[in-house]
């Protein structure tokens, strides 16, 4: 793995100007009360790659991608950002951090106004701290007119028709799209999407996936949690599998799933193993 530690900026026309940051979790270990959810995992995910994270339910993917996108700090290991481990930077600079990385849920929440205002959330907040980052960690955002960055990440995921719509009439398939459009628009180094197409039809889980591409051909780092292998099989450059809270595998994709090296891999694959 070849770390990099750039900021990030943009052209005029909106194009990444640097190289991106890999996001890395070594030897990570989660729990609530007595219970570990999370043992001892190690994961990377690296710029201009589909990583997916494989699992049955319950297995610990949601906990692992809320470590990664920094809303927890965990009970044992690192989180590094580009190199660093983010729980030992200064606050402002870690924050700096978790604004590079976009995050899509499982559950969509959008707000009670458009299809625009609701993908121009992040930049709104990004740019309310944008005096108090540069302070203390420099300019790591640049400046950029909102109004194209919106538009780009709704045509991501063929949406850019749906601008001035009230996204409280969209389908369950086009919110979950505008959620990720939200996530895309402030140009994050990593995508990090948990269950981003469960339940969804397979158009709207087609226009999901190829964000996904897109993304990664644009230089981000992008992370998929899913149950879901043929779409790992589908869209992943590398495969990681998660089972029981531990990483137990994880490769190039062509490799896990046709020659796994562990023998719970394959009875996983084979629809064998149930949790």
């Amino acid at each position: 793995m070849t770390d990099s530690n750039h900021s990030v900026g943009q052209s005029p026309g909106g194009e990444r100007t640097t190289t991106q940051t890999s996001l890395t979790a070594r030897g990570l270990t989660h729990g609530y009360g007595d219970g570990a959810i999370l043992e001892d995992v190690s994961i990377a995910v690296e710029p201009g790659e589909i990583l997916a994270v494989v699992g049955p339910s319950g297995t610990g993917k949601t906990t692992l991608f809320r470590l990664l996108a920094l809303f927890e700090r965990p009970n044992a290991g690192t989180v590094e950002f580009g190199g660093e481990d983010v729980w030992a930077m200064p606050d402002e600079q870690r924050l700096a951090a978790r604004r590079r990385i976009g995050m899509g849920f499982q559950t969509r929440s959008l707000f009670s106004s458009s299809v625009a205002d609701n993908v121009s959330y992040g930049l709104r907040v990004r740019q309310s701290w944008r005096a108090r980052l540069r302070r203390t960690v420099g300019d790591v955002f640049g400046d950029t007119d909102p109004s194209p960055t919106v538009e780009r990440a709704l045509e991501t995921v063929g949406m850019r028709d749906k601008l001035d719509r009230d996204a409280r009439s969209l389908s369950a398939g086009e919110a979950q799209r505008v959620a990720i459009a939200r996530a895309l628009a402030p140009d994050p180094d990593v995508l990090l999407l948990d269950e981003p197409t469960s339940n969804l039809d397979p158009r709207n889980t087609a226009a999901i996936e190829s964000a996904m591409r897109e993304a990664r051909d644009r230089g981000i780092a992008v992370a998929l949690a899913t149950h879901d292998m043929q779409q790992a099989q589908r869209v992943s450059d590398r495969t990681a599998v998660l089972l029981d809270g531990t990483c137990i595998e994880s490769g190039p994709t062509d490799r896990v799933f046709d020659a796994p090296s562990d023998d719970r891999v394959r009875r996983f694959i084979e629809g064998k193993l149930v949790y």
